[in-house]
Protein backbone atom coordinates (compact mmCIF):
# COMPACT_ATOMS: atom_id res chain seq x y z
CA UNK A 1 0.00 0.00 0.00
CA UNK A 2 1.35 3.43 -0.97
CA UNK A 3 2.09 5.88 1.83
CA UNK A 4 -0.28 8.85 1.81
CA UNK A 5 -0.18 12.29 3.38
CA UNK A 6 -3.11 11.23 5.57
CA UNK A 7 -1.04 8.50 7.20
CA UNK A 8 1.74 11.00 7.92
CA UNK A 9 -0.73 13.56 9.28
CA UNK A 10 -2.38 11.07 11.61
CA UNK A 11 1.02 9.92 12.81
CA UNK A 12 1.82 13.54 13.69
CA UNK A 13 -1.44 13.98 15.59
CA UNK A 14 -3.29 15.89 12.85
CA UNK A 15 -6.86 14.90 12.06
CA UNK A 16 -7.40 15.64 8.34
CA UNK A 17 -10.84 17.09 9.12
CA UNK A 18 -9.14 19.74 11.28
CA UNK A 19 -6.71 20.81 8.56
CA UNK A 20 -6.30 22.20 5.07
CA UNK A 21 -3.37 21.98 2.67
CA UNK A 22 -1.97 24.95 0.78
CA UNK A 23 0.59 24.81 -2.01
CA UNK A 24 2.40 28.05 -2.73
CA UNK A 25 3.90 28.72 -6.13
CA UNK A 26 6.61 31.28 -6.84
CA UNK A 27 4.70 34.11 -8.53
CA UNK A 28 5.20 37.83 -8.90
CA UNK A 29 1.66 38.66 -7.80
CA UNK A 30 -1.05 36.96 -5.77
CA UNK A 31 -3.49 35.67 -8.36
CA UNK A 32 -6.77 37.02 -6.95
CA UNK A 33 -5.62 40.21 -5.17
CA UNK A 34 -2.68 41.58 -7.14
CA UNK A 35 -0.56 41.56 -3.99
CA UNK A 36 3.15 40.71 -4.22
CA UNK A 37 3.93 37.01 -4.23
CA UNK A 38 6.89 35.02 -2.95
CA UNK A 39 10.06 33.80 -4.66
CA UNK A 40 12.74 31.17 -4.19
CA UNK A 41 14.74 33.42 -1.84
CA UNK A 42 11.79 34.49 0.33
CA UNK A 43 12.49 34.15 4.06
CA UNK A 44 10.33 32.08 6.38
CA UNK A 45 8.98 35.34 7.81
CA UNK A 46 7.95 36.51 4.33
CA UNK A 47 6.26 33.19 3.52
CA UNK A 48 4.43 33.30 6.85
CA UNK A 49 3.22 36.86 6.20
CA UNK A 50 2.17 35.89 2.66
CA UNK A 51 0.22 32.89 3.95
CA UNK A 52 -1.52 34.93 6.63
CA UNK A 53 -3.25 37.18 4.05
CA UNK A 54 -6.16 35.54 2.25
CA UNK A 55 -9.01 36.72 0.05
CA UNK A 56 -12.35 37.73 1.56
CA UNK A 57 -14.04 36.05 -1.41
CA UNK A 58 -15.40 32.67 -0.21
CA UNK A 59 -14.84 31.30 -3.73
CA UNK A 60 -11.12 31.54 -3.10
CA UNK A 61 -10.89 30.88 0.65
CA UNK A 62 -13.27 29.40 3.24
CA UNK A 63 -15.18 31.69 5.56
CA UNK A 64 -14.22 29.51 8.51
CA UNK A 65 -10.78 27.99 7.78
CA UNK A 66 -9.61 25.09 9.97
CA UNK A 67 -7.17 25.26 12.86
CA UNK A 68 -4.17 23.70 11.12
CA UNK A 69 -2.75 24.72 7.72
CA UNK A 70 -0.29 22.29 6.14
CA UNK A 71 1.74 24.52 3.84
CA UNK A 72 3.75 23.28 0.86
CA UNK A 73 5.86 24.92 -1.82
CA UNK A 74 5.41 23.85 -5.42
CA UNK A 75 8.05 21.74 -7.15
CA UNK A 76 7.21 21.29 -10.80
CA UNK A 77 3.65 20.74 -11.90
CA UNK A 78 2.75 17.77 -9.71
CA UNK A 79 5.00 17.89 -6.63
CA UNK A 80 4.86 19.83 -3.39
CA UNK A 81 7.48 20.04 -0.62
CA UNK A 82 6.41 20.66 2.96
CA UNK A 83 7.32 24.10 4.25
CA UNK A 84 5.58 24.09 7.65
CA UNK A 85 2.39 23.38 9.56
CA UNK A 86 0.76 26.52 10.90
CA UNK A 87 -1.78 26.93 13.68
CA UNK A 88 -4.57 29.35 12.82
CA UNK A 89 -5.48 31.42 15.88
CA UNK A 90 -8.16 33.37 14.11
CA UNK A 91 -8.74 36.35 11.85
CA UNK A 92 -7.27 39.59 13.15
CA UNK A 93 -8.22 42.09 10.45
CA UNK A 94 -9.88 42.62 7.07
CA UNK A 95 -9.71 45.54 4.66
CA UNK A 96 -12.58 44.35 2.49
CA UNK A 97 -10.24 42.63 0.05
CA UNK A 98 -7.84 40.67 2.23
CA UNK A 99 -8.31 38.95 5.57
CA UNK A 100 -5.28 38.64 7.83
CA UNK A 101 -4.94 35.65 10.14
CA UNK A 102 -2.82 35.13 13.23
CA UNK A 103 -0.72 32.14 12.17
CA UNK A 104 1.88 30.49 14.40
CA UNK A 105 4.31 27.74 13.33
CA UNK A 106 3.31 24.42 14.89
CA UNK A 107 5.55 21.55 15.97
CA UNK A 108 3.32 19.13 14.06
CA UNK A 109 5.51 17.43 11.39
CA UNK A 110 8.39 19.75 12.29
CA UNK A 111 10.91 16.99 11.63
CA UNK A 112 9.58 16.69 8.06
CA UNK A 113 9.95 20.35 7.06
CA UNK A 114 11.67 20.63 3.67
CA UNK A 115 11.94 16.82 3.58
CA UNK A 116 8.43 15.57 2.83
CA UNK A 117 7.36 15.68 -0.83
CA UNK A 118 3.87 14.70 -1.96
CA UNK A 119 2.25 14.34 -5.35
CA UNK A 120 -0.15 17.22 -6.04
CA UNK A 121 -2.81 15.84 -8.35
CA UNK A 122 -4.48 19.15 -9.21
CA UNK A 123 -1.77 21.43 -10.63
CA UNK A 124 -4.10 24.44 -10.91
CA UNK A 125 -5.47 24.03 -7.37
CA UNK A 126 -3.55 25.77 -4.59
CA UNK A 127 -5.77 24.87 -1.60
CA UNK A 128 -7.28 21.53 -0.58
CA UNK A 129 -9.42 20.38 2.31
CA UNK A 130 -7.62 18.14 4.76
CA UNK A 131 -9.54 14.98 3.82
CA UNK A 132 -8.78 15.52 0.12
CA UNK A 133 -5.10 16.25 0.73
CA UNK A 134 -4.91 13.15 2.94
CA UNK A 135 -5.40 10.95 -0.14
CA UNK A 136 -2.38 12.43 -1.94
CA UNK A 137 0.66 10.14 -2.20
CA UNK A 138 3.98 10.66 -0.45
CA UNK A 139 6.69 10.68 -3.12
CA UNK A 140 9.77 11.29 -1.03
CA UNK A 141 11.03 11.81 2.51
CA UNK A 142 14.55 13.10 2.14
CA UNK A 143 17.27 12.33 4.65
CA UNK A 144 17.54 15.03 7.29
CA UNK A 145 20.62 17.22 7.22
CA UNK A 146 22.99 16.05 9.96
CA UNK A 147 23.24 18.35 12.97
CA UNK A 148 26.87 18.93 14.08
CA UNK A 149 27.64 17.81 17.62
CA UNK A 150 28.22 20.98 19.71
CA UNK A 151 30.75 19.45 22.08
CA UNK A 152 30.34 18.03 25.59
CA UNK A 153 30.80 21.41 27.28
CA UNK A 154 28.00 23.03 25.26
CA UNK A 155 25.37 20.31 25.56
CA UNK A 156 22.06 21.47 27.07
CA UNK A 157 18.89 19.59 26.10
CA UNK A 158 15.26 19.67 27.16
CA UNK A 159 13.34 16.38 27.26
CA UNK A 160 11.86 16.75 23.76
CA UNK A 161 15.32 17.47 22.34
CA UNK A 162 16.78 14.50 24.23
CA UNK A 163 14.18 12.21 22.68
CA UNK A 164 15.03 13.54 19.21
CA UNK A 165 18.76 13.03 19.79
CA UNK A 166 18.17 9.40 20.74
CA UNK A 167 15.84 8.71 17.81
CA UNK A 168 16.47 10.82 14.73
CA UNK A 169 19.00 10.09 11.99
CA UNK A 170 20.26 13.68 11.89
CA UNK A 171 21.67 13.26 15.42
CA UNK A 172 23.75 10.16 14.62
CA UNK A 173 27.01 12.01 15.39
CA UNK A 174 25.63 13.03 18.80
CA UNK A 175 24.83 9.43 19.69
CA UNK A 176 28.30 8.34 18.62
CA UNK A 177 29.88 11.01 20.83
CA UNK A 178 27.69 10.17 23.83
CA UNK A 179 28.48 6.48 23.39
CA UNK A 180 32.19 7.20 23.73
CA UNK A 181 32.19 8.62 27.27
CA UNK A 182 31.20 7.96 30.84
CA UNK A 183 30.48 10.87 33.12
CA UNK A 184 28.54 12.92 35.62
CA UNK A 185 25.44 14.81 34.51
CA UNK A 186 22.84 17.15 35.95
CA UNK A 187 19.08 17.20 35.38
CA UNK A 188 17.41 20.50 36.26
CA UNK A 189 13.67 20.86 36.81
CA UNK A 190 13.18 24.30 35.24
CA UNK A 191 9.92 24.82 37.14
CA UNK A 192 11.67 25.31 40.47
CA UNK A 193 15.41 25.01 39.79
CA UNK A 194 15.90 21.79 41.76
CA UNK A 195 18.64 19.57 40.38
CA UNK A 196 19.48 15.88 40.23
CA UNK A 197 23.08 14.71 39.87
CA UNK A 198 23.62 11.34 38.20
CA UNK A 199 26.40 9.31 36.62
CA UNK A 200 27.13 6.80 33.89
CA UNK A 201 29.95 4.45 34.82
CA UNK A 202 31.24 0.95 34.28
CA UNK A 203 29.77 -0.56 31.14
CA UNK A 204 27.05 2.12 30.82
CA UNK A 205 27.85 5.12 28.59
CA UNK A 206 26.17 8.52 28.75
CA UNK A 207 24.17 7.52 25.67
CA UNK A 208 22.83 4.40 27.36
CA UNK A 209 21.97 6.26 30.55
CA UNK A 210 20.26 9.13 28.76
CA UNK A 211 18.36 6.73 26.48
CA UNK A 212 16.56 5.54 29.59
CA UNK A 213 15.54 9.12 30.41
CA UNK A 214 14.37 9.66 26.83
CA UNK A 215 12.21 6.55 27.09
CA UNK A 216 10.34 7.25 30.33
CA UNK A 217 11.54 10.53 31.81
CA UNK A 218 12.86 9.10 35.09
CA UNK A 219 15.45 6.56 33.92
CA UNK A 220 14.62 4.31 36.86
CA UNK A 221 15.55 6.94 39.47
CA UNK A 222 13.14 6.85 42.42
CA UNK A 223 13.62 10.58 43.00
CA UNK A 224 12.30 11.44 39.52
CA UNK A 225 9.37 9.02 39.34
CA UNK A 226 6.02 10.76 39.19
CA UNK A 227 7.51 14.03 37.98
CA UNK A 228 6.68 15.57 34.60
CA UNK A 229 9.88 15.36 32.49
CA UNK A 230 8.59 17.98 30.03
CA UNK A 231 10.31 20.67 32.12
CA UNK A 232 13.59 18.77 32.64
CA UNK A 233 16.88 20.03 31.20
CA UNK A 234 19.90 17.75 30.77
CA UNK A 235 23.57 18.73 30.74
CA UNK A 236 26.99 17.19 31.33
CA UNK A 237 29.17 18.28 34.25
CA UNK A 238 32.21 16.12 33.53
CA UNK A 239 33.04 13.37 31.06
CA UNK A 240 35.48 10.47 31.45
CA UNK A 241 37.22 7.96 29.24
CA UNK A 242 35.58 4.49 29.36
CA UNK A 243 38.74 3.12 31.02
CA UNK A 244 38.27 5.39 34.05
CA UNK A 245 37.90 3.43 37.32
CA UNK A 246 34.40 3.52 38.78
CA UNK A 247 35.66 4.98 42.09
CA UNK A 248 36.93 8.09 40.26
CA UNK A 249 33.51 8.72 38.73
CA UNK A 250 31.84 8.05 42.10
CA UNK A 251 34.08 10.66 43.72
CA UNK A 252 33.22 13.21 41.02
CA UNK A 253 29.51 12.54 41.46
CA UNK A 254 29.77 13.02 45.22
CA UNK A 255 31.70 16.24 44.73
CA UNK A 256 29.00 17.77 42.52
CA UNK A 257 26.25 16.66 44.91
CA UNK A 258 28.07 18.52 47.71
CA UNK A 259 28.96 21.54 45.58
CA UNK A 260 25.40 22.00 44.28
CA UNK A 261 23.81 20.87 47.57
CA UNK A 262 21.42 18.57 45.73
CA UNK A 263 20.86 16.25 48.73
CA UNK A 264 19.36 19.02 50.87
CA UNK A 265 17.94 21.43 48.32
CA UNK A 266 17.75 19.26 45.22
CA UNK A 267 16.42 15.92 44.05
CA UNK A 268 19.13 13.53 45.26
CA UNK A 269 18.29 11.30 48.23
CA UNK A 270 21.81 10.02 48.83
Amino acid sequence: MALTLGTVMLGAGIEPADAQAIRHAFVREHEDTGEAGIHADSSDEEILAYTSMQSVNPRFFPVHPPRLWVVFVREGGDRARLWSVLENRGEVSSDGYLRTFDLVPSEHMADLRNRLVIGWRSPRTWRLTGPTAATYPVLEIADAQPVPFPGFDSLVLDWAQLQAVMREHRYAAWRTALSSVLGVYVITDTRDGRQYIGKADGAESIRQRWSAYAANGHGGNVELRGMDPATFRYSLLRVFDPATPTRVIDEAESHFKRALDTRTHGLNRN
